[in-house]
């Protein structure tokens, strides 16, 4: 049973940053104001077409972080409590984003306009950037020990930001760069009405996925062919060759689920870029959602130290060692069956926010513009 919980936790929170990473289209399109817009009308029509989803991005990020304290909390109190300097710039980079969102246009503002639009791409670049290395290091481990009251000793003084010295950490960070640029293209595609603006969205969607496809195949390839933490016999952490790849081979499900997101986000992007249809998005988002779950859960079941630590492979964290007690995780379990009826409402209330698609005629006429 406490097994189970756990395993099913982990489910959970691996669906949480499938989500996330897909939601990141807001930060794509971000970034994407100075290379399709020609006057201040198109950047207005981007601004406010993503920012009408900029606060879900914000509430996945919460829940996710949300469900990794509650689930386990032993990962939470030594990733926040050692490796904190990394995750303060990423806190940063999502606090400015809300505040350019607040302030861009608000009349007087002594920062000005174009400061904001600085803070929106700073958020949609180095924050996914600097999230992607943070996660790369579920694979290439971090510098701590637990002591026996497990309580964390960061080792190194970088408290994180170490991560930024292994290159191969840029592979998942540049990954995820140009795989929110193509899905905010392929969203603005989708909201905006307006055959000039989703002609250029169209170019910039081919460019950037000429990027996202080779980093994140680099990414695979990495993860499958270098070595993993595994737990063996009485919860012993060593090396293992090939671990991630044995994973995939060992849980086909995972596997199958890794190769129809993979399908299924190429068929978004090939929808988006050479055909006229609009709703690239859907079949991108699905895929996405499957490759990062499909990751998460290769990196966290199978006996694998999800959070390993390569000073002291023992101090290494798995779902085991690292969730809350049995009680926790069943009241939780309850808790979470009013996930779908979340869903369910998300769902209805995106389809009333698209029901009309956002035009140059709104975005001119509507005094409470971002």
């Amino acid at each position: 049973m406490y097994e189970m919980l756990q395993i099913y936790w982990w489910i959970v929170v691996s669906l949480l940053g499938g989500l996330l990473v897909f939601m990141m289209f807001v930060q794509g399109g971000q970034t994407l104001l100075e290379c399709v817009t020609k006057n201040e009308l198109e950047k207005d029509m981007i601004i406010n077409s993503v920012g009408k989803k900029w606060e879900l991005t914000f509430t996945t990020l919460v829940m996710f972080g949300g469900a990794c304290f509650a689930a386990f909390p032993l990962f939470y109190a030594t990733s926040f409590g050692g490796a904190y300097w990394v995750w303060l710039a990423i806190l940063f980079c999502f606090i400015i984003q809300a505040v350019a969102y607040e302030y861009r246009k608000k009349p007087d503002n002594f920062l000005g306009q174009k400061t904001y639009e600085v803070f929106l791409f700073i958020n949609g670049s180095l924050g996914v950037v600097l999230i992607g290395v943070a996660v790369s290091t579920f694979f290439s481990g971090s510098e701590f020990l637990l002591n026996e009251h497990n309580f964390v000793e960061w080792k190194s003084p970088f408290r994180g930001l170490e991560a930024l010295a292994n290159p191969l950490n840029y592979l998942l960070g540049i990954a995820l760069f140009f795989q929110a640029r193509v899905g905010g293209n392929l969203y603005l595609i989708n909201n905006i009405d307006d055959s000039e603006l989703r002609a250029k969205f169209r170019a910039s969607l081919k460019k950037n996925a000429m990027f996202f496809v080779p980093f994140l195949v680099a990414f695979l390839l990495w993860i499958v062919l270098k070595d993993g933490y595994h737990v063996g016999d009485g919860g012993v952490v060593e090396m293992l060759k090939h671990k991630y790849l044995l994973n995939l081979l060992q849980m086909p499900l995972v596997f199958l689920m890794l190769l129809c997101g993979v399908v299924l986000a190429l068929f978004g992007i090939y929808k988006g870029a050479f055909t006229a249809s609009i709703k690239g998005i859907f079949p991108y988002g699905v895929g996405v959602v499957l490759v990062v779950m499909s990751v998460f859960l290769v990196v966290g079941l199978n006996d694998t130290a999800f959070y390993p630590s390569f000073y002291d492979l023992q101090s290494s964290l798995t779902i085991k060692n690292a969730s809350s007690s049995l009680y926790t995780l069943k009241v939780m379990a309850f808790v979470s069956l009013l996930v779908p009826f979340v869903l369910a409402y998300i769902i209805y209330v995106w389809r009333l926010m698209d029901k009309r698609k956002l035009s140059a005629d709104e975005v001119e006429n509507d005094e409470h513009i971002y």
